[in-house]
């Protein structure tokens, strides 16, 4: 799974990263700890209905997916397993219409007993990994909120070691396809998995993980401005 992960880019680092065209999210600062129901960046395109020009963007979006239609919950729906993203109801609709990217310097798995769990961060080979995502909006106080959940899938090589569950990491050669601002078919959502899962495949062999400091154990106390929480251990 991911509960946690980290993002010190800067806005302007993923504009250009994504070629994005901007973004209305300038309050973003990097963070080293980023937990569920806080607000992070995601990438996506927009259609323009009027003009049919296609945007893409880097928004604010809460870690927490939450369609207008379901009830509020005290348990955060931040991750969305691969093998039903296509078919369960809280899921689909948005799989089908709503993609995105969340942008993360890498996430963070923990092993070993309640209590004594050693904290390992798991990254990439470049700055920057983009892990596939849903994305929804709902009306809260008369303002629109965008909310997100990350992808996951079976845990594979690096990953594979620490948990049995890894984010879906996708090359920037599929962006393109995956953020298209299109509305998929049963069929279209089927070819849409498989191809998450290929390309997720290749990713995941270029994940490597080192042990971090156990200060990063708790979200609440952790300093998310603190860069040293990824460093590797002596």
């Amino acid at each position: 799974m991911c509960g946690r992960f980290a993002n010190d880019a800067k806005v302007d680092e993923m504009i250009q990263e994504f070629v994005a065209e901007g973004g209305d999210y300038r309050d973003w600062r990097p963070s080293y700890s980023i937990a569920p129901t806080q607000v992070v960046p995601i990438v996506r395109e927009r259609k323009n209905s009027d003009t049919g020009e296609v945007t893409r963007s880097v928004d604010a979006a809460v870690w927490n997916f939450h369609p207008s239609f379901m009830k509020d919950s005290k348990r955060p729906q931040f991750n969305t397993r691969i093998e039903t993203v296509a078919t369960n109801g809280l899921w689909k609709g948005a799989f089908a219409s709503s993609r995105c990217l969340v942008p993360m310097r890498g996430y963070y798995e923990w092993t070993g007993e309640p209590g004594s769990k050693q904290a390992w961060f798991l990254h990439g080979d470049a700055p920057l990994l983009a892990a596939a995502g849903i994305y929804t909006a709902r009306k809260v106080d008369d303002e629109w909120e965008v909310s997100m959940s990350i992808i996951t899938r079976e845990a594979k090589d690096a990953s594979g070691e620490i948990h049995d569950r890894m984010p879906v990491f996708l090359e920037p050669d599929v962006w393109d396809e995956y953020l298209a601002p299109v509305k998929l078919d049963d069929a279209g959502k089927a070819d849409m998995v498989a191809l998450l899962t290929g390309e997720s495949d290749k990713v995941a062999s270029s994940i490597s993980s080192y042990e971090v400091d156990r200060k990063v154990n708790n979200s609440r106390t952790a300093n998310p401005d603190d860069a040293t929480l990824i460093e590797p251990l002596d």
